[in-house]
């Protein structure tokens, strides 16, 4: 199957290509910011766009997906977007603001709390030296009888101008913007800038609110554009002619549309298919999309590369490569595998990423599946963790997306009493101490779980492949 080379790794990518975070900033170039929530992000907003369109500046992406003006401050978000200190910081709500049955702990209320989160960012952005600009939310893609957007955010939009006006801060209407855009094309033309998603019933439609790689480049100009207009000083750093959408980014196309694509499995035996999540991941996947598991028993980031097997998993041609490693990291397990998870464990996995890239494939990091041992009725959190650490700071720097395995393993876990846990430990394996329960490994039960959880996390680091996860009743 024909690869793609993917661009240096310096370059903004979509999707896959990217995280949440951007590159470390530059001393003596403006350094502007994103902030809020999935419809400015990388992987399903306009913010690749939106830096591909500006020349000179850092352009730093801080949005969130599923964050709202309450959860962003709640979860420590702002305090470490104001830690950066930009010059400049964009800031857009509403989409998660809105009330919602199944996120009640995110909604604010429009008259009273979304003002006044607004206000308190803008008070703390100029108190840290920062310029403040407010967008307004973009339009979910709602067209009506009449052919027309009918947007669900207007209430939303207004609020947020009164408190532009009220606060003397710049304002980008995104909201009229992007309603003016989509109602002079067709609700099929619009489709082909957003991504795809399964709905309750399993089936294939189109996604209203997030933009795939075009999308992205279409309303990154737009806002790029008006942040020239808005804020003088900054049209010098504006792309004269919008941004060519690059090579990668034009293959998540070719991905979400079904083209033919191959993902390796690469890592330990948490992931092999005798006694890991990847004999549940697999069969998770669509037709088009090929799996292959390349893990190996026993290997840690450091045996995997050394003993050839790296080399064997380049080979596949795989367009994506998850890698996920850590368990035969930690101290004991000899120095053959053994690594220091801050500095040879971290090394090992740029050396990855940095071939992976090399040889045309996305590298997706993975972080370990928690063991699942008890002590007096907690689960125990082991030297996993350190590893976890490391694996997602090693994906903020290099750009590559992680899906955080160990959080989600370990929150589940938590629910839990060691007699539920013990339900998914393998009966025999090759690795299995044979001194007790075999906590480390999975029988069926839990390779489907936690392939399952991985296959969720993949649809929304790479959204051009959530249209061919299956959903359960319609798994192998």
């Amino acid at each position: 199957m024909k690869t793609l080379v993917s661009l240096s790794a310096v370059l903004f990518g979509f999707s896959c290509l990217a995280s949440a975070q951007s590159p470390t900033a530059t001393p003596n170039k403006p350094k502007i910011m994103l902030v809020g929530d999935s419809t400015q992000t990388p992987s399903a907003g306009y913010g690749t766009g939106f830096c591909a369109n500006l020349v000179g500046v850092d352009c730093l992406n801080h949005a969130k997906g599923g964050a709202s003006t309450k959860t962003y401050r709640n979860d420590g978000l702002w305090e470490k977007a104001l830690a950066v200190k930009p010059d400049y910081m964009l800031i857009q709500f509403g989409h998660n603001d809105e009330a919602s049955k199944e996120h009640q702990a995110r909604e604010t209320d429009l008259v009273t709390e979304y003002p006044a989160n607004l206000k308190r960012f803008i008070e703390e952005a100029r108190a840290h030296g920062i310029k403040p600009i407010l967008v307004t939310p973009i339009t979910r893609r709602y067209y009506q009888a009449d052919g027309k957007i009918h947007s669900d955010l207007l209430a939303h939009s207004e609020a947020m101008k009164k408190v532009a006006a009220t606060t003397h801060t710049q304002l980008i209407d995104l909201q009229t913007l992007s309603i003016h855009y989509f109602n002079a094309i067709t609700p099929e033309e619009a489709d082909q800038l957003g991504n795809k998603k399964r709905d309750a019933d399993g089936k294939v439609i189109a996604d209203k609110t997030h933009f795939n790689a075009q999308g992205s480049y279409v309303f990154g100009r737009i806002v790029a554009v008006e942040l020239g207009k808005t804020v003088p000083a900054l049209a010098k750093y504006v792309r004269p002619t919008a941004a060519i959408l690059p090579p990668e980014a034009i293959r998540t196309l070719d991905v979400l549309n079904g083209a033919r694509t191959r993902i390796v499995l690469v890592g330990d035996s948490t992931v092999n298919p005798g006694g890991g999540w990847g004999a549940g991941f697999c069969p998770l996947l669509a037709p088009n999309v090929e799996c292959i598991n390349d893990a190996l028993n026993g290997r840690s980031s450091k045996s995997f590369y050394d003993e050839g097997a790296w080399t064997k998993a380049l080979a596949e041609h795989g367009d994506y490569i998850f890698l996920q490693f850590g368990h035969n990291d930690q101290p004991g397990k000899g120095p053959k595998r053994e690594t220091d998870p801050e500095t040879t464990y971290a090394a090992n996995l740029r050396r990855y990423i940095n071939e992976a890239r090399a040889n045309g494939a996305r590298p997706i990091l993975v972080t370990s599946l928690s063991r699942r041992t008890y002590k007096d009725g907690k689960l125990v959190e082991d030297a996993l963790a350190a590893y976890a650490a490391a694996t997602k700071r090693v994906g903020a720097e290099e750009k590559v997306p992680v899906i955080d395995l160990y959080a989600d393993s370990t929150k589940l876990l938590k629910t839990m009493t060691q007699e539920q846990a013990d339900g998914f430990d393998a009966a025999t394996h090759p690795d299995a101490t044979g001194k007790g329960p075999d906590r480390t490994h999975l029988n069926t039960q839990g390779q489907v779980l936690f392939g399952r959880m991985v296959a969720n996390d993949t649809a929304k680091v790479c959204p051009e492949l959530a249209p061919f996860i299956l959903p359960a009743a319609k798994a192998n």
